[in-house]
């Protein structure tokens, strides 16, 4: 991975994943705030695990770790047959493919990576790698070239809201609504808040911790008191990510997003999706056609309701959808889509 990469910024200091020549170091999110330790995942299987089991999260980071994946499948499946290592891989992308179903950035990454396979001839090891890095620095510059165009949208507000996490921890680096935050605040956006993002706390235990680590002053909210928040004309924005966007602009975020849109909209406030291309899906014409992950309802109920003899049950979506008319503009690396629909979406198909 180039140097560049290890070396952050100013305010812009965390790395969610880094490749040490044999192995992909995966900061465990699951560990945050209360301890900084890393996951080495020298297999596939590895890379897999991480992704499904949480410990590392968010769209591109998880298509960045999936190019990782295969890089370390093919380097294992090479030394065992260099002969049919192409079809013995097709196991190991299963795999990956299987870790998060939502998340389109896994899918397009895995696209990218396949391309390389059908193409290589040799030790596929050096060719695989360079298309990893190349995703991973690609998703850094897309960053904060969306971190550029997210904060001249911001221009006079002096308030914002943001849900889940959608950072450095999230992505390559810097972040996509997050980046657009980093931007806007060093342009004068002063009044940060942060939802804390139930069931798995992704705001108060990521969010706020990465901004504290890059010295970014935030308000940490329950998720409830969004809606008191923008009826009190503290933020002017609500700006978030996505895992995937149809075609039309309706746009699949951790779950809650969906909520604040409609609260946004009733109170004045306006909305904002920042997202990579690559997390547009254009196969799903619109948001109904997105797959939403269910997770497993313990990590909603307590133990005392798993226990055998009681009927109480969780319902435990991970994402919901937002539907295009209500957000005001989708921010990407080629450029800003005001007022989303599938004529305007398409434009970003042409640049």
């Amino acid at each position: 991975m180039s140097s560049h990469l290890e070396t952050a910024a100013a305010n812009d200091s965390v790395r969610a994943l880094q490749w040490s020549g044999e192995a992909l170091r995966v900061l465990d999110q699951r560990k945050l705030p209360e301890a900084i330790e890393y996951v080495h995942c020298t297999t596939a299987q590895g890379v897999a695990q991480a992704i499904a089991g949480m410990r590392v999260r968010g769209a591109p980071a998880i298509g960045i770790a999936a190019a990782y994946g295969v890089v370390l499948a093919a380097r294992e499946r090479y030394r065992q047959d260099p002969g049919n290592w192409k079809d013995l891989i097709r196991h190991d992308l299963d795999i990956l493919a299987a870790a998060r179903p939502t998340a389109v950035n896994l899918f397009w990454a895995l696209d990218r990576m396949c391309e390389v396979i059908r193409r290589v001839e040799g030790d596929p090891f050096a060719a695989l790698l360079d298309a990893a890095c190349t995703i991973y620095e690609a998703d850094v510059v897309a960053n904060r070239r969306m971190g550029q165009l997210g904060a001249e949208l911001l221009h006079g507000a002096d308030g914002v809201l943001t849900h889940c996490n959608t950072g450095s921890l999230a992505t390559g680096g810097y972040g996509t609504a997050l980046g657009v935050i980093r931007s806007g605040w060093k342009a004068g956006v002063k009044n940060i808040y942060a939802t804390e993002t139930r069931p798995w706390l992704q705001g108060a235990r990521l969010t706020v911790w990465e901004l504290d680590q890059d010295r970014i002053p935030a308000t940490l909210i329950a998720d409830s008191a969004a809606a008191y928040l923008m009826r009190k004309g503290v933020v002017q924005w609500v700006v978030v990510g996505a895992d995937r966007i149809a075609a039309n602009g309706d746009t699949a975020n951790k779950i809650g997003t969906y909520s604040l849109a409609v609260n946004a909209r009733h109170h004045g406030v306006r909305f904002m999706v920042v997202a990579p291309t690559s997390t547009i899906d254009w196969s799903a014409v619109s948001g109904d056609s997105i797959e939403i992950e269910e997770r497993d309802q313990k990590e909603l109920l307590g133990d005392y309701f798993l226990k055998e003899g009681h009927v109480i049950r969780a319902w435990n979506p991970v994402f919901d959808v937002t539907p295009a008319q209500l957000i005001d503009a989708i921010v990407t690396e080629r450029g800003v889509v005001l007022n989303p629909d599938a004529k305007a979406m398409g434009v970003l198909q042409d640049r």
